[in-house]
Formats: C-alpha cells, sequence, structure tokens
C-alpha cells in the first residue's frame, strides 16, 4: 500500500514513516499542505496520514479540497485536537478516521489496517475472466 504522510513535527513523522515501512507499507512523507497537494496531483495514494495544524494551514482545508476533487482515498486523521467538536468537523469533511496524539504506534497500525479492509470490501473485485 502507497501511504502519504503529512505531518511537520519531524521526529513523530520519522517514528510514523519508519513503522509503516516495517509494515511493508511504501510512504512519502510532506511537511506542508503545499507538499502534500503536489504529491496528491502525481501519485495516487491508497491511504493519506493528515496531520491539522499544519505550517500553511489547516489541514481540513486540504481534506475539503480532495472530497470535493471527487477522491475517495481513504484519509485517517493525526491531530493534539481532541475536542469532541474537532473530532466531528473532522469527520463531517470526509476523514474515515480519527486518531488524537499521542497515540500508540500499534493502534496507527490496527486502524489503517481497518481502514484498508473497509476499502477493500467496498472495492469490487476484477473477474479473472
Amino acid at each position: 500500500m502507497r501511504i502519504l504522510l503529512v505531518e511537520d513535527t519531524t521526529g513523530l513523522g520519522e517514528i510514523i514513516q519508519e513503522q509503516i515501512t516495517d509494515e511493508g507499507h511504501a510512504v512519502d512523507w510532506v511537511l506542508t499542505i503545499a507538499h502534500a497537494d503536489a504529491s496528491l496531483r502525481s501519485v495516487d495514494y491508497d491511504l493519506i496520514l493528515l496531520d491539522l495544524m499544519l505550517p500553511d494551514g489547516n489541514g481540513l482545508d486540504l481534506l475539503t479540497k480532495i472530497r470535493h476533487s471527487g477522491k475517495t482515498t481513504p484519509v485517517i486523521i493525526l491531530t493534539a485536537r481532541d475536542q469532541i467538536s474537532d473530532r466531528i468537523k473532522g469527520l463531517n469533511a470526509g476523514a474515515d478516521d480519527y486518531l488524537v496524539k499521542p497515540f500508540d504506534l500499534s493502534e496507527l497500525s490496527a486502524r489503517i489496517a481497518a481502514v484498508s479492509r473497509r476499502y477493500a470490501l467496498a472495492t469490487p473485485t476484477q473477474s479473472l475472466t
């Protein structure tokens, strides 16, 4: 699976990238919305891990743009914003899951697997004939 990680905290980004790579996924890690937007224009990702508080804006704006473009790529929000109202905004904006920092890397892995299963079940399989 090819994953786009949008996270501006260097230490956390490195740890997440290492965890996901160790699980056999390809990870493109970017630090800003501008870089994420450029990556999304050139690569079809299987999953996006999206921080909300980024140096060049709010990750929810990027999520809204992704959904308005018609892309259905699964998105898991990773953020320190822990209020119920923030979670509701994220999910209503089109996120498939919402994980509050700090989180356990094993939980992140489980959520990635769960979202992937949901999308695999929703995608019709092609006939081999």
